[in-house]
């Protein structure tokens, strides 16, 4: 069965992803997109949903894995009583098909190996059509051809594909699993360690650009080539995470897919990688914003797919039974049809930033920002599913009626700042009547504290976002009775829950994780309030729950002490390498430089 998701690390050729086991199994693989249902799913189901394992045949006294520095080429090293043998595991860069490449290296004495691969297409439901090929195996079923080459022999058994074979000190057995569309021919064969010299310097070439220094400089790093990852590099979309319903809550219901890219992902994303350096990626995720939102401002949606596309119609597949038995497991996001308020601020604010950071726009990006502000001067009042994107009733979330806020803000902003032409004048008393609003309706003077919503009592994490997106600063008595409230009510041994779960907000039985962006924000205001010590303690904390290859997934489960949500979370690891630039000392990455206000 599936391992913990703190047992699995990322490989990824910027179109498409896997997940590797501790145990050296394969259980995650999409092809030839991040949401193509062309995959491996046995995270979902268990291998007989697919999956690909490498690994000694017998007792394994120790395993130990790491990537090599600045790559997403994975090294797994077993020692067993016969001998030590390491496994090599990437996926080289692409143009067209993607390799999924292993290579079993032997160290010491001679081990004896195995192979499993259990070839499952749509899910785990089509079981291809498996014929032998010159070097291993084809596998095809309708649209789609996977092609297995290595000299090892294998052969088929009860729908696998088996092999045993030694790895001797100083050999190397190599494996490449490659896609194409069953209608067109294969591709050329791969020169696996070509391959493998080309993709560690490609690697390397992109992450010596990385311009972090100081304490954190590692962890950041690692951050920034998970983001790479999973990015979509002919579209320049980042998605959220290469999975779909790993839970919230081990047996849960909150079980969503997360292949897509969200708008509200876009100003942290973009501030992350200008700071480190990335511009040409930040330009392309800017590009990327605005070719998805083009179009009429009623319209816009919170999230998109990886080339922009608009319909992500969800279903259940009932035929898997989910992560540790959490059901159901989805494919597509239901959500693409709320509506967020928040997601307007998010726009104008990521556009904004770009200017602010020196990513000229052109006059396009600023006539779309003038028709959505035209839209959102009608449409702020109204009632909204907010950031959490509830499946209960729409309400006055207090979280996205301050977005509303930024968007007016950062359109004053454009015109005073960058001389962009627009009624200053009217976006200037639309900012002040939103900001009163907020300030009258959301607060609770017997809480001491800003809710969730106009009328209501609970607390929202979301509401951390004020001073960070200059909103109030950070020091005003209500952001600090806020702040306070959230310590005492939604922290969890030191991690942050969303929001007081009630039936009637959401939608969905209580329960999940503590959310790992909310404990950042945390850390972010507290360094913004001089608590620096308290900040710098919460930020550690999360660097711990990292796994030993230095990845986060959405959520943590403090009493479990265990990982949670799709994994790997490229929001987690945004909020890593922006609160690391908040706490850093030096006067280009402190705190008062933050990525919005």
């Amino acid at each position: 069965m599936p391992g913990r998701i703190e047992d699995y690390a990322l490989l990824g050729d910027c179109q498409t992803a896997a997940l590797v086991g501790r145990d050296g199994s394969i259980d995650w693989y999409c092809t030839p997109k991040f949401d193509s249902p062309a995959c491996f799913a046995a995270l979902l189901g268990g291998p007989e949903n697919g999956r690909w394992l490498l690994a000694p045949r017998g007792p394994i006294r120790r395993v130990s894995r790491r990537y090599r520095e600045g790559t997403l080429i994975l090294e797994t090293e077993f020692e067993t009583d016969e001998g030590t043998v390491a496994l090599i595991d990437f996926m080289p860069p692409r143009s067209k098909s993607p390799d999924l490449v292993r290579i079993v290296e032997g160290r010491r004495g001679r081990v004896p190996m195995t192979m499993e691969l259990i070839i499952r297409f749509d899910y785990g439901s089509v079981v291809p059509w498996v014929r032998r090929a010159d070097r291993g195996v084809r596998a095809i079923a309708g649209p789609d051809m996977l092609e297995l080459r290595t000299d090892v022999e294998t052969h088929g058994e009860d729908f696998k594909t088996l092999a045993e074979f030694d790895a001797v000190e100083g050999g190397r057995t190599s494996f490449d699993l490659t896609w194409h569309p069953s209608h067109e021919p294969g591709c050329e064969e791969l020169d696996v360690s070509a391959a493998l010299t080309e993709t560690e310097a490609w690697w390397r070439e992109w992450s010596g650009r990385c311009t972090v220094e100081g304490e954190w400089c590692e962890a950041v790093r690692r951050s920034l080539i998970t983001l790479k990852a999973l990015t979509y590099a002919p579209t320049g979309g980042i998605v959220a995470a290469p999975t779909t319903s790993l839970p919230e809550l081990a047996g849960g219901v909150r079980n969503w897919d997360y292949r897509y890219c969200w708008l509200r992902d876009a100003t942290f994303t973009l501030y992350a990688l200008m700071l480190a350096g990335y511009r040409e990626e930040a330009a392309a995720w800017r590009e990327w914003l605005l070719r998805a939102v083009a179009g009429a401002p009623s319209k816009l949606q919170i999230m998109y797919g990886l080339s922009g596309e608009r319909r992500l119609t969800e279903m259940e597949i009932p035929w898997l039974p989910g992560y540790e038995g959490s059901a159901p497991v989805r494919v597509g996001n239901g959500a693409w049809r709320q509506h967020q308020l928040d997601v307007y601020g998010e726009v104008m604010d990521s556009l904004h930033q770009a200017r602010r950071l020196g990513l000229e726009g052109d006059g396009d990006s600023w006539r779309l920002q003038r028709a959505l502000m035209d839209f959102l001067e009608s449409d702020w009042r109204e009632p909204d599913e907010g950031i959490w994107e509830v499946r209960g009733p729409r309400r006055q979330f207090t979280h996205s009626k301050v977005m509303a806020w930024v968007a007016f803000d950062r359109a004053v902003k454009a015109v005073e700042q960058s001389g962009l032409d627009g009624p200053v004048g009217r976006w200037k008393a639309l900012r002040a009547e939103v900001h009163a609003q907020v300030c009258r309706d959301g607060f609770d003077a017997g809480l001491n504290s800003f809710v969730q919503s106009y009328g209501g009592r609970e607390l929202d994490a979301s509401l951390l976002m004020m001073p960070l997106v200059g909103f109030l600063p950070a020091t005003d008595p209500r952001v600090r009775g806020t702040v306070e409230a959230i310590e005492r009510n939604l922290m969890t041994d030191g991690f942050v829950n969303r929001y007081t779960f009630a039936p009637d907000v959401d939608g969905l039985p209580p329960g999940e994780g503590a959310f790992l962006l909310c404990t950042f924000w945390l850390a972010d205001v507290l360094a913004l309030m001089g608590r620096r010590d308290d900040a710098q303690r919460i930020f550690d904390k999360l660097l711990s729950i990292r796994n030993d290859v230095g990845l986060l997934s959405e959520a943590y489960d403090p009493a479990a002490g265990r990982l949670l949500g799709n994994f790997p979370q490229a929001f987690s690891h945004i909020g890593l390498v922006n609160t690391a630039y908040n706490l850093a000392p030096s006067p280009g990455c402190a705190a008062d430089d933050r990525p919005n206000g």
